[in-house]
């Protein structure tokens, strides 16, 4: 790497004097916010984007006029993916194996945040379900198409501090709902993924990695009224050095440079198993609040092999 990146730097930044043709690149959750951004950022650079969506008439929308030329215009396609269902998902993936072109990044950047208690049509509670459980088994169906040196990033977020795994109680069955923990419990089971993907993959020469892209208005706060964002940004102040700056909105352009850094700038062994942050690994920290490090519960391995184990038995399916 040549250069520092950090909180402020763009995924244009982080991709700069890159050559990216010839490259594939899958990209969940096309329709809106980081999504797009990553996907103009990739294609500027030559990329080849598939964007996956659950609402292809609001994905072509978001994406008109990214990535197709009279001249080249085959830097984006789109394919359906729900992830709230399962068997959509295996549908998208039997798509994408029958097409048979290979893939050398994913980025499973969709999600959902804070909504009430609910569950996917399999039954799962819905946060789990859509953020976790919907890429763990897109991704594992995907790894035939994944060249060699392919990286998978796990959009997770700081949200992962609020709360650990639950595998005796993935879905709240016997304790209490809050929206911001079944949140907490998803974003940690996205790092434990990454963790035991990168674990059994390595030694082929494909690795995995958690980011957290900042904090952006988009709309994966659809959930949170005004208000409620309001408080949660005042007591994440409340927990900074004197000192210290307003909470660090980002643009969805520097939200997306963490993902695009972690998939193609960053040397895959300096990321591969860790979690990443305004462009760089971050540090353990156990400590109190949601400024910035990450919790030692997310990357342990031992907590990332049983949730693997866990989340075969959940989706009916094992993976090498």
């Amino acid at each position: 790497m040549s250069k520092p990146f950090d909180a402020t730097s763009t995924g244009d930044d982080v991709l700069e004097d890159l050559d990216l043709t010839g490259k594939r690149v899958l990209v969940t959750g096309v329709s809106a916010g980081i999504g797009v951004a990553t996907v103009r950022a990739l294609t500027k650079r030559g990329a080849h984007v598939v964007g996956a969506a659950r609402n292809l008439d609001k994905a072509r929308s978001a994406i008109a006029g990214i990535g197709g030329t009279s001249a080249d215009p085959g830097k984006l396609s789109l394919v359906q993916l729900d992830l709230g269902s399962l068997a959509r998902v295996r549908k998208c993936t039997d798509a994408l194996l029958a097409n048979g072109q290979t893939f050398d990044l994913i980025i499973a950047n969709a999600g959902i945040m804070a909504c009430p208690k609910s569950e996917t049509v399999d039954g799962f509670e819905t946060q789990f379900g859509v953020n976790h459980l919907g890429h763990f088994v897109l991704v594992n169906r995907l790894v035939p198409l994944l060249r060699p040196g392919a990286r998978i990033v796990s959009v997770t977020s700081a949200g992962h501090r609020l709360a650990d795994v639950d595998l005796d109680d993935p879905g709240f069955d016997r304790t209490s709902y809050t929206p911001f923990a079944a949140y907490g419990r998803s974003k940690t089971a996205t790092i434990l993924f990454a963790v035991e993907f990168d674990r059994r993959h390595r030694d082929k020469g494909i690795q995995a990695t958690a980011v957290h892209p900042g904090a952006a208005h988009t709309e994966l706060s659809r959930y949170l009224t005004d208000d409620v964002v309001q408080q949660m940004v005042a007591a994440i102040e409340q927990t900074y050095p004197g000192g210290m700056a307003a909470f660090p909105w980002k643009d969805v352009s520097q939200a997306s440079a963490t993902s695009l850094w972690a998939g193609v700038t960053a040397a895959a062994d300096t990321v591969g198993g860790r979690y990443c942050e305004d462009c760089h690994v971050a540090e353990y920290d156990d400590g109190d609040g949601l400024m910035s490090g990450v919790r030692s519960y997310a990357l342990d391995p031992a907590r990332a092999e049983a949730l693997w184990a866990k989340s075969e038995e959940m989706v009916g399916e094992q993976f090498l």
